[in-house]
């Protein structure tokens, strides 16, 4: 049990008091961001109001149920705690202050946030196995949009067709707004889609992803249209296989920084260095930003159960830009590549 996990990092008179939906679910299942989880180590309380009282009681039945409407200073109080714990990057000063008025003055708040979030860098089983299911529908979604992108159709129509795919088939959200960038737009990282229609000789990416279960999916693919260019060919060339240098290097026991170094390695020495200026890739699960990150100043180890993109990509402002990115599960010390989508150059 996860909330097992945490409370072996308590000390006896410790608690915590969680405060954001990632962790709200991964602790407990319930998925709602009006609520609190109180966990100490004798007892744990999903505290919330009427509004969600039957869908706690299905989702957190592990969790004793408490009403806010019965202050939440009392349950505090109630679980006889001297030390609370609390997320710090969540909780608002206005929210703070309101919750240290009204607790006992002698319960001392510690901030806890990494503590708290740190056993998610390392995915189960069955968050991996979510991961994937939602990988799987982020790679259908794809093979349906290559039957809708031809010139004249705008960025913002694919980017809503492969939406509306994805809710079709079981998503409940998005991972993120869907980025769609054609012709020069496609030298923009983030370049949200727009009105620009898709004219014959330009680079799509697409970067997009779902919710599906409660896990995020992300994947990244760049597709010609019509009589692209041999500049841009090459660099799709070099993209991936700087992508594939990566994927053959991680594994258990090497350092993120080192990972992000294969790729980088290859896109620099192909001329391109200043043309890929984020890092390799992050990891994503409840949230599609959480950590490890594959980042050049990065200090981590990668370990086993981690969840993590390998995206590398070159963008040249006035030209376009080609970017890359799978999924990877780290699991019996090598990269499972979750992603399946085609990544040899499609010209549509």
């Amino acid at each position: 049990m996860r909330t097992q996990k945490l409370r072996e990092m308590l000390d006896d008179n410790e608690g915590v008091l969680i405060s954001s939906f990632p962790n709200i679910f991964y602790y407990s299942g319930f998925r709602s961001e009006d609520a609190y989880l109180l966990i100490s180590h004798d007892e744990q309380y999903i505290i919330t109001d009427s509004r969600y009282t039957i869908q706690a009681k299905e989702q957190a039945a592990d969790f004793e149920l408490w009403d806010i409407s019965k202050g939440l200073e009392k349950v505090i109080e109630k679980s006889g705690v001297k030390r609370l714990g609390f997320e710090e990057e969540n909780l608002s000063v206005g929210k703070m202050q309101r919750i240290r008025e009204k607790i006992p003055s002698d319960i001392e708040l510690v901030k806890m946030q990494k503590r708290i979030s740190d056993p998610r860098r390392i995915k189960d089983e069955e968050e991996i196995r979510r991961i994937a299911e939602a990988e799987r529908l982020g790679d259908e979604a794809f093979l349906h949009i290559l039957e809708h992108i031809r010139p004249g159709k705008t960025e913002r129509e694919i980017a809503l067709e492969l939406e509306f795919f994805m809710k079709k088939n079981g998503a409940s959200a998005l991972s993120f707004d869907t980025i769609a960038a054609s012709g020069v737009r496609s030298a923009m990282p983030h370049g949200i889609a727009t009105d620009k229609p898709v004219e014959n000789g330009d680079f799509l990416t697409l970067d997009f992803g779902c919710v599906l279960d409660g896990y995020c999916s992300d994947m990244t693919r760049t597709v010609g249209v019509g009589a692209v260019s041999p500049k841009l060919c090459d660099i799709y060339n070099i993209v991936l296989k700087a992508q594939c240098a990566a994927l053959d290097f991680i594994a258990a026991g090497e350092k993120c920084s080192d990972a992000d170094a294969a790729a980088r390695k290859i896109i620099e020495d192909a001329g391109w260095g200043e043309c890929f200026g984020h890092s390799l890739g992050h990891s994503v699960g409840i949230e599609i930003h959480e950590a490890p990150n594959f980042s050049p100043k990065s200090e981590d180890i990668i370990q086993n159960g981690n969840v993590i993109t390998v995206e590398p990509g070159i963008y040249v402002e006035g030209l376009g830009g080609v970017r890359i990115e799978d999924v990877v599960a780290i699991k019996d010390g090598r990269a499972i590549n979750l992603t399946r989508s085609e990544k040899s150059l499609i010209i549509l």
